[in-house]
């Protein structure tokens, strides 16, 4: 259950009261006993603890993130690996197809 805290402006008591959600504002000064209560605004005091919920959690530790090994350069050469599963070969350029003799439309000499 949260804690509350109120101050009176006729007698400017402080108090803090642990009430549900669902309770009524408190009203009634428990000093001066006129209804001048007023709910103040105050600072969340609470703390997520369990599996992932830590201080430490999201702080930098000043530790440079270690070096790719070789298991890791792999499994980033398979991530790059088309998604198809068809392997990725070298095309090596083919050679300049030779030019097949021209028929010429000339007698040949001597003919």
């Amino acid at each position: 259950m949260p804690i509350y805290e109120y101050k009176c402006s006729a007698c400017r008591h402080e108090l803090e009261a642990i009430q549900k959600f669902a309770d009524a504002p408190l009203v009634t000064c428990p000093a001066c006993g006129k209804d001048a209560l007023t709910k103040l605004v105050s600072a969340a005091g609470f703390q997520l603890k369990g599996s992932g919920w830590y201080q430490t959690d999201f702080k930098s530790s000043g530790a440079k993130p270690a070096a790719k090994t070789d298991a890791a350069k792999t499994d980033a050469a398979k991530a790059e690996a088309p998604a198809d599963g068809v392997k990725a070969t070298e095309s090596k350029p083919t050679a300049p197809a030779t030019p097949a003799p021209a028929a010429s439309s000339t007698p040949a000499a001597g003919a």
